[in-house]
């Protein structure tokens, strides 16, 4: 018990501390970090109501908000979730992301495996010389970009009411001639108490690495020698960008509505606060239905300042998501198929769409 007690009041002061320095936000940081796609979370289920379930996430997922919920695993899990990016005619974004969690014996933790990859499709090549895309057709050829994430975590229960985890994401972000890679550590707390462990609090502290900066050849150029004989390859040197870290904090809780059959209809109400490093901090509350297990349906809306004015509004969405679930039992008391499905509103663009498809074994 005395290191379930160091662990969370070690996370606790780090938290503390952290939200001591970056509360309400830091403006006059605002765009300056990189490798926002830590941010995006690519899950269906969980970005149904935006990812406010801190508290009471659980499974692979949790990898994106708070891994700690990881340890909730029961057994074996696959997810595959597909985004249309801020859908744009003509101009889609695309992320596709495999998870894969498994618990490591009975009383052992999980060990849980993500992969995130953004497509943003071809895109012109130009020059200096060759600026334009001459009637559609791309002259000097096109270019992808390749953004991945590859996250690697462990969680592990270390009681009934109290779980931890810790997880690492190595981040690469490249074109064909230039390249950033860098490192990114999560750790977070959840705990659960109550009549029926229907209230939940947690705590997470995400994207806390390295500084990255991009190297390449597409940072060479060629230019005369002082003598003006002969040619010199000279490299610019780029601005190291720091990572998006930020802090969780939620809480939770499950009406149940029939407690002779806690399963049959159950409403759970969320609220969460994010201490952004280099955006405006965030205040979020969200809901959920479920009905047996089988069928789920959530909301959820985050706030920030200057959200409600197009004018003053300084993220790309306007606040409110949505999402579904679907899940049914392949046999009895054996493996469950799931279909999850997400909404986000934005502005401008045409919102951003999630479909998961889940297998628990």
């Amino acid at each position: 018990m005395n290191t379930i007690k160091k662990i969370i009041f070690g996370l606790s002061i780090t938290s503390m501390l952290y939200a001591e320095n970056s509360f309400a936000g830091n403006k006059d940081r605002t765009g300056q970090a990189g490798a926002y796609e830590l941010l995006i979370n690519p899950y269906a289920r969980s970005s149904g109501w935006s990812g406010l379930n801190t508290a009471c996430i659980k499974g692979i997922e949790a990898s994106r908000v708070n891994v700690a919920g990881l340890a909730f695993t029961e057994k074996t899990e696959l997810v595959f979730a597909h985004n249309t990016y801020l859908a744009l005619k003509g101009g889609d974004m695309a992320i596709n992301n495999l998870g894969f969690s498994q618990r490591l014996g009975k009383d052992g933790g999980v060990l849980g495996l993500s992969v995130m990859s953004m497509s943003f499709g071809e895109i012109p090549i130009t020059t200096t010389e060759v600026p334009d895309v001459v009637n559609g057709v791309a002259t000097l050829g096109t270019y992808k970009p390749q953004f991945l994430n590859l996250a690697l975590s462990y969680a592990k229960k270390f009681s009934e009411s109290i779980s931890g985890g810790m997880g690492i994401t190595i981040i690469s972000e490249a074109i064909p001639n230039a390249k950033a890679q860098g490192v990114a550590l999560d750790a977070g707390i959840q705990y659960v108490t109550g009549p029926k462990d229907n209230i939940h609090f947690g705590i997470s502290l995400r994207n806390v690495g390295t500084p990255m900066h991009y190297s390449g050849d597409g940072l060479s150029f060629s230019n005369l020698a002082p003598s003006g004989k002969y040619l010199l390859t000279e490299e610019m040197r780029s601005e190291h960008f720091e990572l998006p870290s930020l802090l969780n904090i939620g809480g939770a809780y499950d009406f149940i509505l029939l407690p002779k059959d806690p399963d049959l209809h159950r409403l759970t109400l969320a609220a969460n606060f994010t201490s952004n490093s280099f955006t405006s901090d965030q205040f979020g509350v969200g809901v959920e239905y479920g009905y047996r297990k089988m069928f789920m349906a959530r909301l959820g809306y985050r706030y920030e300042t200057g959200i409600l004015s197009a004018d003053t509004r300084k993220n790309v969405y306007t606040g409110l998501r949505a999402g579904l679930t679907f899940e049914v039992p392949v046999k009895k008391d054996g493996p469950t198929f799931a279909i999850d499905y997400s909404y986000g509103t934005t502005n401008p663009f045409h919102g951003t769409h999630a479909v998961g498809i889940r297998l628990g074994l």
